[in-house]
């Protein structure tokens, strides 16, 4: 632990369970005044102390972690550096704040979200809107899409009943010797496929097949619409997937016919527990939920960490290995939190040659930027000169929280001559304390804080006044003007 001295937060556990200091001490086998020199943040909770405390509370040790605390810090930068005036608050206050009143710091959060509902509602009405569009407490329901990355980024991107169900299933699946469907059919001959992928989509197409009685047929989903490539049609029990697609590729879209077929009910009972706002929401989260377990039905949690821990994380290699892509390797891994076999929290962006965020997903602390706009310094961007190529960053946030990054660009592809391909660049990081186990860290002096590259979450939120790159201000900030150093001018037509 990099911060131990979180007093508050065992103060106000040991008071929700109503229990007493020295009743703590005792179970802690600890002097009371000890304990009561941690509660006062006199002491640091070390090591040995904290495993007591799991013991005797049943907790997460993600309580007590700097993570969740870095999250609450980089959202209170956020809402701070908005208010026009009022100058930049500390961040040694602000980090204050989240450490020691962790609580507090998510309702003053919350009351931000409604303030901005109550002046979106107020704008509005005064532009002629009758409101209909808000809830019935006033506030503006957030776009579909942003509910439910909400909801998975509120719950570090896992989801450990679907995780597990998953595995549990890959391990029965291979437990048993599939024979071919009847009647069979393809529309094209198959690609040569890795071994691992081969047998897996078999005993996928098998299980749809008698489980089911779903037949699966290589051939285009809709001809008239080339971006469909699966199609299920219940009345016939017929599954149709493109060949065009890669093996991998296949493979996942019957993985995702089993999970809505499978666990379809378990699915829909995490969506209405969630109480979505939007139909298009709980649509969308249910294609997500589905993700999520074909993507634990093809990288089982248990055999996948033990290959990413032998192979050191080298993605390419992973890919190799199961026959999925690089992005998909990127993507399992942000995903695989599972409280008794923790992979290293990664996190996972994909953006396109204009800047467009189409995933971000974090395991534990790194903070995208809701303000909009990312940082042009991030080694993301840099991928797309050196196509193909995996390229690394040690980079440093304004709270001087390290991480190493790898970036490569991935293209998709469909159709012939003339078709139009899609080209991005994935992201993977994570913290720099973390990063001595990736094979990616050859070569970098993680120890030298020169090393680092000074990027932000967005010039709105970075209050870096001497970053070359700098767009326009930072929100709440104060400019300084310095006609000798151009920093950025966005009415000058010099070069």
């Amino acid at each position: 632990m990099a911060k131990s001295f979180m007093g508050v937060r065992l103060r106000s556990l040991r008071e929700e369970r109503g229990i007493t200091q020295a009743a703590l001490a005792q179970a802690l086998k600890l002097s009371p005044s000890y304990v009561n020199q941690i509660e006062s943040n006199q002491r640091p909770i070390t090591v040995s102390v904290l495993l007591r405390l799991q013991a005797y509370f049943g907790i997460d040790l993600q309580f007590f972690s700097e993570d969740e605390e870095s999250r609450v810090i980089s959202e209170l930068r956020e809402i701070t550096a908005g208010i026009v005036g009022q100058g930049t608050v500390p961040l040694a206050e602000l980090q204050s704040v989240a450490q020691q009143l962790p609580a507090f710091s998510k309702v003053l959060l919350a009351l931000h979200r409604r303030a901005q509902n109550a002046e979106d509602r107020v704008a509005s009405l005064a532009a002629g809107s009758d409101g209909d569009r808000f809830a019935a407490d006033g506030a503006m329901p957030a776009q579909p899409h942003e509910e439910v990355r909400e909801f998975f980024y509120s719950r570090h991107n896992h989801m450990a009943v679907l995780d597990e169900r998953a595995e549990a299933m890959f391990e029965r699946l291979h437990a048993v010797q599939p024979t071919p469907p009847p009647g069979r059919r393809r529309a094209a001959a198959p690609r040569p496929e890795p071994a691992a992928q081969t047998d897996l989509g078999a005993l996928l197409e098998h299980h749809l097949f008698i489980e089911h009685g779903v037949q699966t047929l290589f051939a285009d989903p809709d001809p008239d619409h080339r971006q469909v490539i699966r199609h299920f049609d219940p009345a016939s029990r017929t599954l149709r997937i493109s060949p065009g697609i890669e093996a991998g590729q296949r493979t996942f879209q019957l993985a995702i016919q089993v999970a809505l077929l499978t666990v379809g009910p378990l699915i829909d009972s995490v969506i209405e527990a969630a109480a979505f706002s939007h139909a298009e929401a709980r649509a969308l989260a249910r294609i997500g939920f589905a993700n999520h377990f074909a993507g634990a039905l093809l990288l089982p949690h248990g055999r996948f960490l033990a290959a990413a821990e032998e192979l050191r994380y080298d993605v390419e290699l992973l890919g190799e290995r199961f026959g999925v892509s690089f992005e998909s390797i990127c993507h399992r891994l942000s995903t695989m939190q599972r409280a008794d076999a923790r992979c290293i929290p990664f996190f996972f962006v994909r953006v396109d040659r204009a800047g467009n965020v189409s995933k971000r997903q974090s395991a534990t602390d790194f903070h995208f930027s809701r303000t909009g706009g990312t940082c042009p310094l991030w080694n993301v961007y840099e991928a797309f000169a050196q196509p193909g190529k995996v390229i690394t960053q040690l980079s440093r946030m304004p709270d001087n929280r390290t991480t190493l990054w790898i970036a490569r660009t991935v293209t998709h592809q469909r159709g012939g001559y003339g078709a139009p391909r899609r080209t991005f660049a994935v992201a993977l990081g994570c913290d720099v304390r973390y990063a001595s186990r990736l094979t990616y860290s050859k070569g970098v002096a993680l120890d030298d804080p020169e090393a680092a590259t000074p990027i932000g979450a967005g010039c709105k939120v970075c209050d870096r006044e001497d970053c070359a790159q700098r767009a326009f201000p930072a929100l709440g900030g104060n400019l300084r003007i310095n006609e000798n150093v151009r920093q950025f001018a966005p009415y000058s037509g010099s070069p």
